[in-house]
């Protein structure tokens, strides 16, 4: 339903181009629920089903020739959340309000830290303060590019000395967790990119080559996922993602 409000909302499905306008989705529509931090969204045939006591992080983003904008909000339903939710959008609101040109990107990882964990939630009868998720961070956005290379950290550190610089786009992301504040790769893989500099490799698989060109043409450097290649009436593409998973040209 988003993804569909947001092609309704441009007029285009694609990369195809009108009024030399190229407009649609900028990444597919981030859906993770509890433990699940970031970076899932459901494949075809998902039988996932959003419960009252589940909390949500729904993440999207929309793009205008290349111009992306990445946003973000959570959902919960408990009020026992409520506190978890408010630090995000504390710490989020202050990395915002920190960020600069010639602002270190350490300085602002601090800031974001220092309101974050200055937070609590009880949980179970146990009250525990907040924690930022140290290998999560903000980032630097490039036309056509989601990530452009630079980090925004939701921690302080002493050695990245990394400035945010004129002209330059920035998501600042906050991930805030009752848990040990650090994440690991799980579940399956259901975001797809192609390399903005990778070179040029010859494909010896045909499903590899022409899955390749549908991409190319539909989505570019753009991250796609499985239902994006369902809609556009793809099947038996797995052998291709996986014989060249990052389908570098």
């Amino acid at each position: 339903m988003i993804e569909d409000g947001v092609r309704a909302l441009t007029g285009h499905q694609g990369l195809e181009e009108g009024d030399n306008i190229i407009a649609g989705m900028g990444f597919p529509t981030g859906l993770s629920i509890n433990h699940c931090a970031a970076h899932y969204t459901p494949n075809s045939g998902n039988k996932i089903v959003l419960k009252a006591e589940d909390v949500m992080k729904v993440d999207f983003g929309v793009h205008v020739n290349g111009r992306i904008v990445d946003s973000a909000f959570t959902m919960s339903f408990d009020p026992k959340y409520d506190n978890l939710l408010a630090a995000v959008k504390d710490a989020t609101d202050t990395g915002i309000r920190e960020a600069g040109i010639d602002v270190r990107m350490s300085d602002i990882g601090a800031a974001i830290e220092e309101v974050m964990s200055s937070y609590e939630v009880t949980l179970n009868g146990q009250t525990t303060h907040v924690k930022p998720i140290r290998n999560l961070n903000g980032h630097n956005i490039n036309q056509y590019q989601i990530h452009g290379g630079k980090s925004v950290p939701i921690v302080k550190s002493s050695t990245d000395q990394t400035k945010m610089e004129e002209g330059e786009t920035f998501a600042i992301e906050t991930f805030g967790s009752t848990g040990k504040g650090y994440v690991h790769d799980d579940m399956e893989t259901s975001h797809y990119a192609k390399n903005v500099d990778a070179p040029r490799v010859d494909l010896r698989v045909a499903s590899a080559k022409s899955l390749l060109n549908v991409i190319n043409k539909n989505f570019g450097t753009l991250p796609f996922c499985r239902r994006y290649l369902d809609r556009l009436g793809q099947d038996k593409y797995l052998l291709g993602v996986s014989t060249n998973c990052c389908m570098v040209e």
